[in-house]
C-alpha cells in the first residue's frame, strides 16, 4: 500500500481516516497538514521489541498464525529523522507512510529476531488462540498485516539508515 492506496473497511482504517479528516480541517485555515502513518516501531526502548524479547530470549518465540501477514516496520531513529524531514520540507503534506521501504512477513520478522538473538523461532502462536483471546483485534492487527511502502518519504529525498530489518536489529540488539 502506498499513500494513495484505497483502504478497506475495518476499524483501524476507519479510525485513521477519521483522524486524518479531523486534522485536514486545519488546511482550510492555511495550515500545512502532514499525517504520518506510522508502522511498527522497533527500537531499544519500548515499542514492539520490548513485548517480543522475553519469549524469544527463552527460546519460545515464533510466528503468529500462518506467519504470512506483512509487518511494515520502522526503526525508531529513522522515524524521528522522518518526522524532522517532514517538518523541514514545506512541500510535503497529506499522508506519509512512516515505514521502512522493505517490509517483511511475520515469519521473516521472527526468523530474523531469532537469528539475531541466537535463539530458535519455531513456536508458532495459533491463529485460533489469538482470535479467541483478542477477537477481531487479533484478526485485523496481528493476523492481517499490510505491505506498506513509503513512496512519499522516498520521493521527497528521505534516506533511511535502516532499510532492512537485519540492519535495524544489528543497530538495536
Amino acid at each position: 500500500m502506498t499513500e494513495s492506496a484505497k483502504s478497506h473497511a475495518c476499524f483501524s482504517h476507519e479510525l485513521c481516516d477519521a483522524w486524518e479528516k479531523a486534522a485536514g480541517c486545519a488546511a482550510e485555515h492555511g495550515v500545512r497538514v502532514v499525517c504520518l502513518r506510522i508502522g511498527l516501531v522497533v527500537g531499544t526502548d519500548g515499542g514492539l521489541l520490548t513485548r517480543m524479547l522475553t519469549p524469544f530470549e527463552y527460546g519460545l518465540g515464533g510466528p503468529m498464525g500462518s506467519g504470512k501477514q506483512w509487518m511494515s516496520w520502522i526503526e525508531r531513529d529513522d522515524l524521528i529523522r522522518l518526522i524532522a524531514h517532514a517538518l523541514a520540507k514545506s512541500d510535503l503534506s497529506g499522508p506519509i507512510n512512516a515505514t521502512a521501504p522493505i517490509p517483511v512477513t511475520n515469519r521473516k520478522f521472527t526468523e530474523e529476531l531469532g537469528r539475531r538473538l541466537q535463539r530458535p523461532a519455531i513456536f508458532r502462536i495459533p491463529a485460533a488462540l489469538l482470535h479467541h483471546v483478542a477477537g477481531d483485534f487479533a484478526d485485523e492487527l496481528l493476523l492481517g498485516g499490510q505491505r506498506v511502502i513509503p513512496n512519499k518519504a522516498l520521493s521527497s529525498g528521505f534516506v533511511f539508515r535502516h532499510e532492512t530489518l537485519r540492519s535495524a536489529f544489528e543497530a538495536i540488539l
